[in-house]
């Protein structure tokens, strides 16, 4: 169609100059003393035409005359920037492919390239990207021969051209590099500190984030470690579950670092409602508040939480944590002034009539009723459990409470017994 249209033009086009030039008997005089000549309208409007177009040509070949030495720089600038762009392509592929040592020769290679580019009088656009990047590959390869000296050469020039304006975007890069180099080096200090002076957004990024988590951990601060972990999690660079396998074990790390009751306080106030209602993360608070003097009210409302999962579905907690849970706090028990209040001893005689076949509950609720000094119903409680307790450490432990109660009411016999039976967990 378009075709047509065009042919169509074209014809349209001749016939008006035909019938222009053929009817057209217009003169053009042009006096140029002492001569008069006359001419054709036609060959007048020709004589324009042809001399436009010859002048036309002519200039543009004059110009492209006067344009071949910056045509020349140019060709050379190109031939240049190839060989650097191929350069740069060989020390990646090198240093991808572990041939470290090529990659850091073509990585200088860059280097003396742009020198020459530099020193002909001409400035590429990217120069101080390109020098930053290659500087950081040269140290890169260096890193990973071992070769110090030549890594933290080239790292400070990779800083330096840094430092540019047109390379502003490349030293955030520059930094994160310098964090993992120390971390590998296991010199904990300086990755925090490189990673503390980077800008705040790019603090925040998922790299800088792992970086800082590691660093936290090999440096025992596990506070930090933990705030890291969350933002991980929060990012979704870690999954929910391994995000709160880690938290749990951060958590604990970090009430382990408390050694008083003030310092474990603080460190359970740090941390978060998910985290405080985590069974393990509670029960080790409230033990090492125990252990450390604290307040035995306190350590029981630490537990409550956890307690009331146990309590509601039987598989909220295993049996290794059912267990450590029942020694905590038979353990706030026997503390003098631990006699449980009247609301512990409703909640764990409610639970142990629930679940009368459950020996971890009998266990307790027959320490609880020794403590209250209610021997009898202690003695059947205690043994009840003994035949069905799946620890050997609580049998054990209700083995001693029986040659407790059989001292209280002067059993030699049964004491003696029970201390033999005790012994042989």
């Amino acid at each position: 169609m378009r075709v047509a249209l065009w042919l169509t033009a074209l014809f349209a086009i001749a016939v008006a100059s035909a019938l222009f030039a053929g009817n057209n008997h217009n003169m053009v005089t042009v006096f140029w003393a002492p001569y008069r000549v006359d001419l054709s309208l036609n060959l007048a409007l020709l004589v324009l035409a042809v001399s436009f177009v010859v002048l036309h040509f002519a200039l543009r070949a004059l110009s492209a005359l006067l344009s071949i030495p910056h045509q020349a720089r140019k060709w050379r600038l190109l031939q240049k920037e190839r060989a650097i762009h191929t350069a740069l392509l060989d020390s990646l592929a090198h240093l991808v492919a572990g041939r470290f040592v090529r990659a850091r020769k073509a990585a200088e290679l860059v280097v003396s390239l742009e020198d020459s580019v530099e020193h002909g009088g001409e400035h590429l656009a990217y120069a101080g990207r390109l020098r930053t990047l290659v500087h950081l590959l040269a140290a890169e390869s260096a890193h990973a021969l071992q070769d110090r000296p030549v890594r933290d050469a080239h790292f400070q020039l990779a800083l330096e051209q840094a430092a540019s304006r047109e390379a502003q975007d490349a030293r955030d890069g520059v930094q994160l590099r310098a964090a993992r180099w120390a971390l590998e080096d296991r010199d904990a200090s300086a990755a925090l500190q490189w990673l503390d002076q980077l800008p705040q957004g790019a603090a925040r990024r998922t790299m800088a984030l792992r970086l800082r988590f590691k660093a936290a951990r090999l440096a025992g601060q596990p506070r930090a470690a933990l705030e890291t972990a969350r933002l991980l999690t929060k990012h979704r660079a870690f999954s929910q579950v391994a995000g709160s396998s880690m938290a749990r074990g951060l958590s604990i790390e970090l009430i382990q670092a408390a050694h008083d009751p003030v310092q474990i306080q603080r460190a359970w106030e740090t941390l978060e409602r998910s985290e405080q209602q985590m069974p393990d993360v509670a029960i080790e608070a409230a033990e090492r508040l125990l252990a450390h003097g604290g307040e035995v009210a306190l350590a029981r409302q630490w537990l409550l939480p956890v307690w009331d999962a146990m309590v509601q579905r039987r598989d909220a907690l295993t049996l290794a944590q059912r267990v450590r849970l029942t020694q905590v706090l038979e353990r706030g028990f026997s503390v003098a002034e631990g006699a449980p209040d009247a609301a512990w001893l409703t909640r764990i005689e409610t639970a142990q009539m629930e679940h009368p076949g459950d020996a971890v509950l009998q266990y307790l609720a027959g320490v609880v009723c020794m403590r209250l000094r209610l021997w009898g119903k202690a003695q059947q409680m205690l043994k009840q459990s003994l035949s069905t307790l799946p620890d050997a450490e609580l049998r054990r432990a209700a083995w001693l409470a029986l040659a407790q109660m059989a001292e209280q009411r002067q059993d030699a016999s049964a004491a003696t017994e029970a201390y033999r039976e005790a012994a042989k967990r």
